[in-house]
């Protein structure tokens, strides 16, 4: 009988520093080569500082990795190896490519861990890894997952996360105003937009697909999109700008805001200081209420989810993962 098919499955993720020793080699390669000037640096270790010297990131991907690596076991013994590969820190992704090809996979099925697609994200990941793979003596067949915002089950389970943060609000405001949820997402240049990049697109859509989820509109809730964490350069970039956002939202009846942060899936930086500390900050001094949905991390629901979106592309390569079953 003949074996069956041996899948490689590349994980990839952006990566963090270990150590506060690595943050500033980290901070280059980000700024692509260029050294941060001593204040940027100086700002950026006081971000580590105020959660806890580094960041959990690479932990929560560790987590998340080896739960899909089990998950894809468990649905087909034997079939599939999975290898994690990161945008900015070892094992980088064209180190877990080669290690792929290696094991003499004959195909590779890419997936990024951020749901929507766009050039300056997941496309850069899954561009190195489709370079490396056909570097290989066999190059194996390559099949990117583009995205996964609309698999079955997510907007599910984020309605959940939304409805548990909503209640612990505890009703309106404490000015007595009504309730908005903000879906976020890491904002990007705004050049990246207007060349076409279905990124702000994808995200609209996916807040849609979670307030629907929600029935926020049944339930009286508005809901609406923002952007954080965008880069300190010169260029513009995508906006509202979530910490605006904050501030305007009592002058428009609004007494507590959620934010979920849909563009991420782990606690990392742009999460535990970004909001939990710069964003609750401003939304306290502007009299709301505020609360974050909690991450996704390794929750086993989050993990089949990508496992079936995995398991998908093996079996019809040629389709781009649409599993929403809505």
């Amino acid at each position: 009988m003949r074996a069956p098919e041996r899948v490689g499955v590349l994980v990839m993720a952006h990566g963090t520093p270990a150590s506060t020793a690595q943050i500033e080699a980290f901070y280059t390669r980000i700024r692509r080569g260029h050294a941060p000037s001593p204040e940027q640096l100086a700002d950026l270790e006081q971000r580590y500082d105020a959660i806890g010297g580094v960041s959990p990131l690479a932990a929560r991907t560790a987590a998340q990795v080896e739960a899909l690596a089990t998950a894809l076991e468990s649905a087909e013994p034997g079939r599939f190896v999975v290898r994690f590969g990161a945008k900015h820190t070892t094992p980088f992704i064209e180190e877990a490519a080669a290690g792929l090809c290696e094991l003499g996979v004959t195909r590779v099925i890419g997936i990024v861990l951020t749901p929507h697609r766009s050039s300056l994200g997941s496309g850069e990941y899954l561009g190195r890894a489709g370079v490396a793979l056909a570097e290989g003596s066999t190059p194996p067949i390559f099949v990117p997952i583009e995205q996964w915002y609309n698999a079955a089950g997510f907007a599910d389970l984020l309605a959940e996360r939304v409805h548990d943060a909503l209640g612990s609000l505890g009703g309106p405001g404490p000015d007595g105003g009504s309730r908005v949820v903000v879906f976020t997402a890491h904002s990007l240049p705004e050049r990246v937009v207007t060349a076409g990049d279905p990124y702000v697109d994808q995200m609209e859509a996916s807040a849609s697909l979670v307030a629907e989820a929600a029935h926020l509109e049944a339930e009286h809730t508005a809901w609406r999109v923002a952007w954080q964490s965008a880069g300190r350069t010169p260029e513009p970039w995508i906006g509202p700008d979530l910490l605006s956002v904050l501030r305007s939202l009592p002058g428009d009846g609004v007494g507590a805001a959620v934010v979920c942060p849909i563009g991420f899936v782990a606690d990392h930086l742009e999460v535990l200081f970004d909001l939990d500390i710069e964003a609750r900050e401003v939304a306290e001094k502007a009299g709301l209420a505020f609360a974050r949905t909690a991450s996704l991390n390794d929750d086993p629901r989050f993990v089949d989810i990508l496992a079936a979106a995995v398991r998908a592309a093996v079996n019809d390569p040629g389709a781009t993962p649409d599993l929403k079953g809505r």
